[in-house]
């Protein structure tokens, strides 16, 4: 060890104690010194230390939970386009099943030197994960941008849709034709996306149909984010009477179709569903997904500007950074049991056929 940092030192022209104080990672070293003791090591042929090594200008790590749900290939797409503009290439990490974690990946993109991360509706999304480890990713000089989920415990700055408007959206739309019983078939209750669309959905039932959050515990169903989840808990809704269900993904609303389908009703004629994404392809469904559209687009470039600021040397806020969805009206919601239509409020969503409405997301 003495010959190798009397190498070093020599090297570099500096004393053994200031190789020592660099290896270490101890302050008071000025920057020229301290790149002056790396250059020389990398001269010598000793690797650096784990901690010292220079972050790749090139690498952008993004960590997914899955790329089953269509909407998080959408987000990797727009993410991945808007880091190669900027001369970034973007390293994708998914979790699977059984799979790595995100702490693993997180560690993985790291040991490999990424300058940033961007996490796709992780754990700062539940209530109940430990947010230190965001604390200490801080602390390791990574900068990192979260999507999908805020906590005023991390430092950082988030990007999300508003899933409060977003079920006042879908509210609003099938009460104007009529529903009285709505159904939400939402995930787990420990993430913040579900708090948040259970508090708009109450504001939108109690706006448009002057129920009570008491009178709309039964219509609120916990299921996953999957197909067998949508149906699942549009089911149990059915069962209770409601004639139109709003779920808080496109695959949950697949399986709320599927579901309305075992029983013999029609969509939309019996049940109506609205989806929540507007995923690729949603609108060729059968019948066409009346859904609230996710602004891919814009939060994916929003998430990209934060984390290259931060990584530029410009630390972003700790604020969250909020898009407004958009109702997008097609094919599988139509009037309740009524048949009477009230009339829509002045910000209509438009009808379409769905053919133009395809975009990244």
């Amino acid at each position: 060890m003495t010959a190798r940092l009397a190498d070093i030192a020599a090297q570099a022209g500096v004393s053994e104690a200031t190789v020592s104080r660099v290896l270490n990672g101890k302050p008071g070293v000025a920057a020229a010194t301290r790149q002056s003791v790396l250059a020389a090591l990398d001269v010598l042929g000793y690797e650096r230390p784990v901690r010292l090594r220079q972050r790749s200008a090139g690498l952008v790590g993004l960590i997914t939970p899955e790329l089953d749900n269509p909407i998080f290939p959408a987000l990797a797409q727009v993410i991945g386009q808007a880091l190669t503009r900027q001369g970034y290439t973007p390293v994708l990490a998914t979790q699977t099943p059984g799979g790595s974690t995100e702490d693993e990946l997180t560690e993985m993109l790291v040991e490999r030197g990424v300058s940033g991360i961007i996490f796709v509706s992780g754990l700062h999304a539940d209530t109940t994960a430990d947010m230190t480890r965001y604390d200490q990713l801080r602390g390791q000089g990574v900068p990192y941008v979260l999507l999908n989920g805020f906590s005023p415990k991390v430092q950082a700055p988030f990007v999300s849709p508003d899933d409060r408007a977003a079920m006042q959206l879908a509210v609003t739309h099938l009460a104007s034709l009529g529903h009285t019983r709505i159904g939400l078939a939402v995930g787990p209750k420990r993430f913040v996306p579900v708090l948040r669309k259970i508090e708009g959905f109450l504001l939108g039932m109690q706006a448009r149909l002057g129920l009570t959050p008491e009178q709309c515990e039964e219509l609120v169903q916990h299921s996953l984010y999957t197909l067998e989840g949508g149906q699942a808990a549009a089911t149990a809704l059915i069962e209770r009477g409601c004639t139109a269900v709003v779920c808080a993904s496109d695959m949950m609303a697949l399986g709320a179709i599927r579901a309305a389908r075992q029983r013999g009703l029609h969509v939309p004629r019996d049940v109506s569903v609205v989806g929540f994404d507007d995923s690729p392809l949603i609108a060729f469904t059968d019948p066409p997904l009346t859904t609230i559209r996710q602004p891919v687009q814009a939060m994916g470039q929003a998430a990209v500007r934060a984390l290259l600021e931060e990584v530029g040397g410009t630390p972003a806020p700790h604020s969250e950074f909020v898009f407004m969805p958009e109702l997008v009206v097609r094919g599988s919601t139509a009037s309740g049991p009524q048949g009477q239509r009230s009339p829509e409020r002045p910000s209509s969503p438009r009808r379409t056929d769905g053919a133009e409405d395809q975009t990244d997301g």
